[in-house]
């Protein structure tokens, strides 16, 4: 197992075992690959088999530290091997990675681990100029193929009905993140003023990033999710000469074999029944957000006509059948909208939750979804949030161990990532204010704060400065 574990081109396979004692022949054919009998072993007078199932067991903030020990201990934790032994222990971990824009515009990726709460910084995003997209912006400047939303959604619809554009004032915007299979993604964007195709992978074990296969098209803004191990993206929008077009394009990555497949269009129901041309002409209809939910693909939908959107339902993708139906309708307009109309959810547990910034600006509200009575239901009716109103990402929602997490950013620029216990859970505990009382962020992250309805557990906190939130990803390695 230990000769899997360097990064040379030998590996054990099955049909390589003799038939006699096939599976402790390649096992022990697994443990002896790679390195001679006298090299140095990774823990001295210890088989390396066994090093392996210590090391294994060693929590996963502990790696960075361990590959400075020697090259050895390097390439035995940078190799997916050992997190396939790890995964069979069941020591596997879930990580949360928060994308930050910074005053300049760069994309900057900070991983948490919750257990420790401990952050890393993740190596910054490639700056890689394709010849073929490079003509198309402007001459003599350096563009990146990794684009991040460097412009509030609400400043492209402006751009995209002509009455400002953004995109020929900043180099990048509008790419998309997504997870699959252990990894980052981030897909798309605008390169100036052309929309890109390109498609960029952080791989948490190697620590680094690469380009994989493009899509088929450029599109920004589009919506990511998850299906059977696949990566989904559906709409965005493109840039010709008319200026920006909505997509109903979708396609699927298979992260295993590095490939897109076309799926169905994404169909816009609700613009049929628009009275006229006139209307179907002036307002845009657009995806504003994707979530994974019992085995589909929940899109809701908006149409958009600056300074206003309305939103008009969804559609629902069904893998098995391979094609759309329409959202039911509670679902469709229930669907709580934060700035621009974009819809933020999460499903934890398998349950359907979104949030709702309401009218307040002190607080929000988290929403679940029945699926029997096809309606949002208020869950938590007091989340402790910041007024941000220039911010694009004031708070975001994720959900790991279990719970739903929210994450905001204090007006101390603190990054918060606070948990949510449901009291039904916790037994009889005194009840007071769901909002966080002042300097409570700057306590031991054990601190709460509890409401009729819920318990606040702050999970870590960060200051990022002046960066802005824009998007968050759980990987579970």
């Amino acid at each position: 197992m230990g000769a899997v574990l360097s990064l040379g081109s030998a590996k054990c396979r099955i049909s390589d075992c003799s038939e006699t004692s096939k599976n402790e022949s390649c096992k022990k054919q697994k443990m002896s690959l790679g390195f001679t009998d006298d090299g140095p072993r990774l823990i001295p007078n210890l088989p390396d088999e066994l090093s392996i199932q210590i090391l294994a067991r060693v929590p996963r903030i502990c790696y960075f530290n361990m590959k400075l020990v020697c090259r050895k201990w390097k390439e035995t934790v940078m190799n997916p091997e050992l997190f396939k032994v790890r995964k069979e222990l069941g020591m596997r971990e879930e990580w949360l990675y928060i994308l930050t824009k910074a005053e300049d515009d760069r994309l900057l990726w900070h991983a948490l681990d919750p257990l420790s709460r401990k952050w890393q910084r993740l190596p910054l995003l490639p700056h890689v100029v394709h010849e073929e997209e490079s003509r198309k912006g402007s001459s003599g400047l350096w563009m990146c193929n990794v684009v991040g939303p460097s412009v509030k959604f609400a400043e492209m619809v402006k751009g995209w009905l002509g009455l400002k554009d953004k995109l020929d004032q900043i180099p990048f915007c509008g790419c998309a993140i997504g997870a699959v299979d252990g990894c980052l993604y981030v897909l798309g964007g605008f390169s100036r003023t052309s929309t890109v195709k390109s498609v960029w992978r952080f791989d948490p074990i190697l620590n680094s990033w690469s380009e994989v296969t493009s899509m088929s098209i450029g599109r920004a803004y589009c919506k990511t999710g998850i299906l059977n191990n696949k990566l989904y993206v559906v709409g965005g929008v493109s840039r010709g000469r008319a200026g920006l077009t909505p997509l109903q394009s979708a396609e699927v990555f298979d992260p295993c074999t590095d490939t897109w497949s076309q799926v169905p269009s994404m169909p816009f129901s609700k613009v049929q029944l628009l009275p006229n041309a006139f209307f179907a002409e002036m307002l845009k209809p657009i995806a504003t957000g994707m979530t994974s939910y019992m085995g589909r693909l929940c899109v809701p939908q908006s149409l958009y006509s600056w300074p206003f959107f309305v939103d008009v339902g969804g559609e629902i993708y069904d893998p098995d059948t391979n094609s759309w139906a329409e959202m039911p309708i509670g679902m469709g307009e229930g669907w709580p909208a934060r700035q621009a109309g974009t819809k933020l959810s999460v499903v934890v547990d398998g349950e359907l939750y979104a949030f709702d910034p309401s009218s307040s600006l002190e607080s929000g509200k988290i929403k679940v979804y029945d699926q029997k009575e096809d309606a949002w239901k208020v869950v938590i009716g007091e989340v402790p949030k910041s007024d941000f109103t220039d911010s694009e990402s004031p708070y975001l929602l994720a959900g790991f161990h279990g719970k739903l997490q929210v994450i905001t950013k204090e007006a101390n620029h603190e990054i918060s990532v606070l948990q949510a216990d449901l009291r039904s859970n916790l037994g009889s505990m005194p009840s007071s204010s769901a909002s966080l009382p002042d300097g409570l962020l700057q306590d031991h992250s054990d601190s709460l704060a509890v409401s009729d309805t819920v318990v606040w557990k702050v999970i870590s906190t960060r200051d990022f400065g002046s960066a802005e939130l824009v998007s968050c990803q759980v990987l579970d390695i």
